[in-house]
C-alpha cells in the first residue's frame, strides 16, 4: 500500500519526501477537501520532489463544468503532476461524473498517455448532494481513468469509516480491482485505520492531517516524523 502524502508548500513536501511518503499529493485545504493549489507551488514541489517519486495534484471540489475541468487538469499536468486528481463534487449522477471524467482524460492523455487520472468521490456524498460514492469505480472504468478514489468532503472529525464500513469500503476496492483500476482510500484516516485499509487490498492510502504535528489538517503542518510513523507501520503490516 502506498502512501499519499498532502504538502500545502514546499517546506511541507520536503518534509514529506525526507519522511519516506511514495506520492506528494499538492493541495490547498482553504478551498476544500481536495482543494486545487496554485501552479507556482505544483511547479515547485515537482522541481524539489526526486524524479522517482510521483507529484499529484487535486483540481478542487470540482463543479458540474467539463470543459473549465479540462481546463484546469491541463493547468495541473502543465505544472509538472504526474497524477490529477478531480473530486466530484459538483456532480449529482453517474452521467455527469462521467461527462466530466471523460473530459478531463482526453485532455491528460492527449498530452501524456503515462499520467494518472483520478475519479475522486466523497465516502459522506449524502451531506453535499453528490454522487453515490460506490458508483465511483465504474465511473473511472467508463471515463478510462486510472484510480477510483474516496475521501471525505467535510472535515469534522469524522474519518471515512464513519461512513462507510470496512465490508463497504472492501466491495468499493475489489470493484476497482475488477476493472483493472487502482483504488484509493483517505478521509481523516487514523494511524490504527492503515492496518484495515491494507487488508482489504486498498492501493493507496491518502493523508494530511495524521502526517502534521501541532495541529489538525489546517493548523498544523506535515512532520517527516510523523510520516515516517505512517510509513513504518504500513511496511510492518
Amino acid at each position: 500500500m502506498l502512501l499519499l502524502v498532502s504538502p500545502i508548500n514546499t517546506k511541507e513536501a520536503i518534509e514529506a519526501i525526507k519522511g519516506g511518503a511514495d506520492i506528494i499529493d499538492v493541495k490547498n485545504p482553504r478551498e476544500g477537501s481536495l482543494g486545487a493549489s496554485f501552479p507556482w507551488i505544483i511547479r515547485e514541489i515537482r522541481r524539489i520532489t526526486p524524479d522517482n517519486m510521483l507529484v499529484s495534484a487535486t483540481l478542487g471540489d470540482v463543479p458540474y463544468k467539463p470543459g473549465t475541468v479540462s481546463l484546469a487538469a491541463l493547468g495541473a499536468l502543465t505544472a509538472g503532476a504526474d497524477y490529477i486528481k478531480v473530486g466530484l463534487y459538483g456532480t449529482k449522477n453517474f452521467k455527469e461524473a462521467v461527462d466530466v471524467m471523460e473530459n478531463v482524460v482526453k485532455t491528460i492523455k492527449d498530452e501524456k498517455n503515462e499520467a494518472f487520472v483520478v475519479a475522486a468521490g466523497y465516502a459522506d456524498a449524502h451531506r453535499i448532494g453528490s454522487l453515490d460514492p460506490m458508483e465511483i469505480p465504474e465511473v473511472a472504468y467508463e471515463s478510462g481513468a486510472d484510480v477510483a478514489m474516496l475521501d471525505t468532503a467535510v472535515k469534522d472529525g469524522r474519518t471515512l469509516f464513519d461512513f462507510l464500513s470496512v465490508d463497504e469500503l472492501q466491495e468499493f476496492v475489489q470493484e476497482a480491482h475488477d476493472r483493472k483500476l487502482k483504488a484509493a482510500l483517505a478521509g481523516s484516516i487514523k494511524k490504527e485505520q492503515l492496518k484495515p485499509l491494507d487488508e482489504i487490498g486498498c492501493d493507496i492510502v491518502g493523508v494530511r492531517g495524521a502526517a502534521c504535528v501541532g495541529g489538525d489538517r489546517n493548523t498544523g503542518t506535515i512532520h517527516r516524523s510523523a510520516v515516517t510513523e505512517l510509513k513504518r507501520l504500513i511496511e510492518v503490516i
